[in-house]
């Protein structure tokens, strides 16, 4: 009997209490614990996840370029092969066949090297092929290769596009130098190697120890492939590629730049990292899942959720318990706070009579009955005034509230073109011409008040009528010390002072006659460039001098001269890059500032402004003007002291373009930087 009576006296409470603030308070608290507790839980299994695939993919982007460098100087160590041949053959040794294969034969080191070695004559007829230790003379003609004529063409060593072997059929790169004498190019000397046997990308491709998910593919530059673990996909499209048709793609879109240093792309469910191979212009792709790098903290997760959800269960029963203990008076506050405003009960009459908090909630809140008329007479008062002052200040004025207007001036209006009716209660965020204005503008409101001082700034408002105008706005707090209050906001139209500013800095930082930055912008920006080196390298400084442009100036005048100063600058532009900084030092002397550029790119741009500026052709007053350029570029070295120096060396590799005949390009020596011709060999 006595547990039934026990039992049905927890069911009268349970019943009773199903609809109290006190039981509402408790669930919400348990499920603010839960979902405390989950969210910080797989808050920090995500950042783990994060992290750690942050670092796979800064491993794997390093391993990328590790690889790429090891193919650049295997490339490198079978050019300088090839050449050392070269040197050692004479026209005698060509023009006998039998001399010529003997002295390839004789030659096992480099006949190793390559899975074929072969001797042309310049129309293209194979004079000796040699496969190991046999020597043949095939009836073979490589004259319509496209890389056999640029080598008798250009007179220098390339390596060719993958192609289908002639005597084999099967997928092959080609080596080639060209052999010289003072008359010419007499014969080419080249090299096969055989990419279904991976004579030059043996041990890159295959999966190393425990990448079981992992792959590794070489391309060339424009993503045919060159190695891969399936020997089938060899000269197929990097496009068919399934684990890499987004990375692909987006390589495209960057514009598939073969960038030493490496790059990451996007990739559903992989990481993907590319390296290009300076010289052949090839591509190492490396791909692993992400799956795989994230096993253990998914497992990690699942364990978490688990132990959370326990901790979860026990805390609730314990918080549950512990509120229905303490919280009992409040049912009978509640009820009497209801009332609190609406004037039902007299201001004194219907209060627990409780000791602790609740009694003193309740002896407060009675007190508060009891003055709100008062302060509501205060308040209306106080308003009153206050919108007097705000119709005679000649600012826009506005009190806002929890993000609404609540009061507006008469100027204020006058500057939105809006009625005061269709601005109270409304949100804030109506007079921005940016929807997206309130957001960035609030926590920069909050730190100014956390300071003790105003918030003042320039924002782009928007008028009733759809048009924009640039305003300052400066606003205070009504109390420091309660955000609730409100704030005092005072608007100003500053367009035309705006408008001004800008055009005055527009000015300091750049030349007036060209458009173009000045040399405070160059000054600026280099120093940022050589403080931050070796991280900023590579990056190139290019001096220009214009050739032949004084005559212009004494012939044509002034008005001509400017006129060439302005297409030269046009057309400098126009052959850069958007990351590229295109200067005029004064006079007819520019430069460029070309960051994260590798040697042979800046030799191509400076190249390609140089063709630019000889092929402007000015017509001024019925004659035909036009004047050439001299570029000197200057590598960034680690130990470069100062802007003087760099622009010394750029100075010097110029002034020896000029000596060497203008119209010209030159370069500075330095680490990474070969001489003109050593550069354009290679590439």
């Amino acid at each position: 009997m006595g547990r039934d009576r026990i039992d049905r006296w927890w069911a009268r409470r349970l019943r009773i209490d199903r609809g109290s603030l006190k039981l509402r308070i408790t669930l919400g608290g348990i499920a603010a614990l839960l979902l405390g507790i989950g969210l910080i839980a797989l808050l920090l299994v995500q950042r783990a996840e994060r992290d750690t695939l942050r670092a796979e993919r800064q491993r794997e982007l390093s391993e990328s370029v590790r690889m790429a460098t090891i193919l650049s100087r295997r490339a490198v160590s079978l050019q300088r092969a090839l050449r050392s041949v070269a040197t050692q053959l004479d026209p005698a040794t060509v023009a006998d066949p039998e001399a010529l294969a003997r002295f390839l034969v004789g030659k096992p080191i480099i006949g190793d090297m390559f899975s074929g070695l072969f001797v042309a004559d310049p129309d293209g007829r194979v004079l000796v092929r040699v496969d190991g230790t046999t020597a043949q003379r095939p009836a073979l003609h490589i004259g319509d290769r496209p890389y056999f004529r640029r080598t008798i063409d250009e007179g220098r060593a390339l390596i060719s596009e993958p192609l289908p072997g002639r005597i084999t059929g099967e997928p092959i790169i080609v080596f080639t130098q060209p052999v010289t004498h003072a008359a010419g190019t007499y014969a080419v000397i080249g090299g096969a190697l055989r990419l279904a046997q991976r004579d030059l990308l043996s041990d890159l491709v295959e999966p190393q120890d425990g990448d079981t998910q992992s792959l590794l593919i070489v391309t060339d530059a424009g993503g045919r492939v060159l190695a891969h673990p399936q020997r089938e996909r060899l000269l197929k499209h990097l496009v068919e590629e399934p684990r890499l048709h987004e990375a692909f793609a987006a390589w495209v879109d960057a514009g598939q730049a073969v960038e030493p240093a490496g790059m990451t792309l996007p990739q559903s469910g992989e990481v993907v990292t590319v390296a290009g191979v300076p010289g052949p212009d090839w591509m190492v792709w490396r791909v692993r899942r992400e799956a795989e790098l994230l096993a253990p903290l998914q497992s990690a997760r699942r364990e978490a959720l688990i132990a959370a959800a326990a901790l979860v269960g026990v805390m609730s029963l314990l918080l549950l318990g512990l509120l229905h203990l303490l919280l009992r008076p409040l049912s009978q506050l509640a009820r009497r706070a209801q009332h609190l405003f609406d004037g039902s009960l007299a201001a004194d009459a219907g209060w627990p009579q409780a000791r602790g908090e609740i009694g003193h909630l309740a002896r407060v809140l009675r007190r508060v009955g009891t003055e709100r008329v008062q302060l509501e007479a205060m308040n209306s008062e106080v308003l009153r005034k206050l919108a007097s002052v705000m119709s005679a200040a000649p600012l826009g004025i506005a009190f806002t509230r929890d993000g609404r207007f609540e009061l507006v001036s008469d100027e204020f209006c006058r500057l939105l073109l809006q009625p005061r009716n269709a601005l109270l209660g409304q949100s804030t965020a109506m007079i921005y011409a940016d929807p997206l204005a309130r957001e960035t503008l609030g926590p920069q409101v909050r730190e100014a008040f956390q300071a003790g001082r105003p918030y003042d700034g320039e924002w782009l408002m928007r008028r009733a009528d759809g048009s924009a105008f640039w305003a300052n706005l400066r606003g205070s707090p009504v109390d420091p010390h309660d955000p609730a209050a409100g704030t005092i906001w005072t608007l100003a139209d500053i367009s035309a002072q705006r408008s001004e500013r800008q055009q005055l800095e527009w000015s300091a930082r750049h030349d007036a006659l060209t458009g173009l930055a000045n040399r405070s912008v160059l000054e600026a920006r280099a120093a940022r460039l050589i403080a931050a080196a070796p991280m900023s390298m590579p990056a190139a400084l290019v001096c220009i001098d214009l050739d032949r442009f004084k005559p212009i100036n004494d012939s044509a005048g002034h008005a001509a001269g400017d006129a060439m100063l302005r297409a030269v600058g046009e057309a400098m532009a126009s052959q850069v890059r958007a990351s590229d900084l295109v200067v005029r030092l004064g006079g007819d002397e520019f430069a460029l500032l070309l960051e994260r550029c590798s040697p042979a790119t800046a030799l191509r741009i400076a190249e390609d402004v140089r063709a630019a500026i000889a092929g402007i052709v000015l017509v001024w007053e019925g004659r035909p003007l036009s004047v050439g350029a001299s570029l000197g570029v200057a590598g960034l070295d680690a130990k470069m002291p100062d802007l003087a120096a760099w622009i010394e060396a750029a100075d010097a590799a110029c002034y020896a373009a000029k000596a060497a005949g203008r119209d010209a390009v030159r370069t500075a020596p330095g680490p990474n930087w070969a001489s003109t011709t050593t550069v354009a060999t290679l590439v």
